[in-house]
């Protein structure tokens, strides 16, 4: 089916200023059937991708309006559903939705610029507000503002750009299509419990083992990057088994939960570490323009600290989620 903006618009248009629900919050579609423990793996995992599917071309015209959340829960949808397709290629034949994985990525992509924009200001300026009035000198708050503004407008046109090319226009046809007629594997007809726990195991232990490398990598970039990798992986754990949750029940929600706190607090990491690159490049900015860079290496010096305790509770955090208890129900 070919799709345009106006479709999309007055398909899926909303209130103004209307709030939107949290993906967590979100139930099946009304024509989707309740999942049991009877079910079908490809029942469960198609599911899934119904939901995201409809509630990505849903958040279309919220995004395009620029109302708040609406970016980021527009990129959790795609990451969603390219972490789905993934995780799942034991009931969906990877070889047939690789190139829809590709374009869910680009999707993800030019969504994440817009998205880290707004998170990064934020991060800032909190920064800005929890610091003594005296410690600010110079037109620090004026420089960040102006800074974000820059970044955010481009990485706005950039995105209406994207939602505006028959590249969105074709990944949109391609997701009907995958609805429509989805490449199901034999596995697919199985029971779900019989078959889909090895889809939470696998990610897993690629959380295991990331984090694992990171106890090793040496503090500093190399150990960033190795707990940003591992962040990935928990996230993959976790958009698997709530995939799985429904039909696997508490025991399937209870380790998403987990991969979930192991995810969140590698984020706020992760955020402290994309912090310090900013401030740094303010601070030489302001050092170049014959200004204070006081406060900017604040700013850094405090990310750093923050980083550090993040970094301790990220270790206390894994230790728990990877917990037997919590894993006992894959096989």
């Amino acid at each position: 089916m070919a799709v345009n903006v106006n479709e999309t618009e007055a398909k899926y248009d909303a209130p103004a200023g209307a709030a939107l629900p949290r993906l967590d919050e979100l139930s099946a579609p009304a024509h989707q059937a309740p999942l049991t423990s009877s079910s079908t793996a490809g029942q469960v995992v198609l599911a899934y991708l119904r939901t995201h599917a409809e509630r990505l071309q849903s958040l279309d015209p919220m995004v395009r309006r620029d109302e708040p959340d609406a970016v980021h829960q527009m990129r959790v949808a795609t990451r969603r559903l390219r972490s789905t397709l993934q995780s799942f290629g034991q009931i969906i034949r990877r070889d047939r939705t690789r190139r829809l994985a590709i374009e869910l990525k680009w999707l993800g992509t030019v969504l994440g610029e817009a998205r880290d924009g707004e998170v990064l200001a934020g991060h800032l300026q909190a920064g800005l507000r929890a610091t003594q009035g005296e410690l600010v000198i110079g037109p620090v708050q004026a420089h960040v503002q102006s800074h974000f503004a820059s970044v955010r407008a481009d990485a706005r046109t950039a995105l209406l750009g994207a939602l505006d090319s028959q590249r969105y226009f074709s990944l949109l046809d391609e997701l009907d299509k995958l609805m429509a007629e989805p490449p199901l594997t034999p596995q697919a007809a199985m029971p779900a419990a019989d078959v889909l726990p090895t889809a939470a195991r696998r990610p897993y232990r690629q959380v295991r083992r990331r984090m694992r490398h990171a106890r090793r990598a040496s503090p500093g970039q190399a150990r960033d990057v190795a707990l940003h990798q591992a962040r990935k992986a928990a996230k993959r754990a976790r958009y698997a088994s709530e995939a799985m949750a429904p039909a696997l029940g508490m025991k399937a929600r209870r380790f998403a939960r987990q991969m979930k706190k192991v995810q969140s607090v590698l984020g706020d990491h992760q955020d402290t570490v994309i912090a310090r690159h900013v401030e740094r490049e303010l601070g030489i900015r302001a050092h170049l323009a014959g200004e204070s860079a006081f406060s900017y290496g604040l700013l850094y010096g405090r990310d750093v600290c923050d980083g550090e305790w993040l970094l301790g509770r990220a270790w206390r955090t894994w230790n728990r989620a990877s917990r037997p208890r919590y894993r006992s129900w894959m096989h």
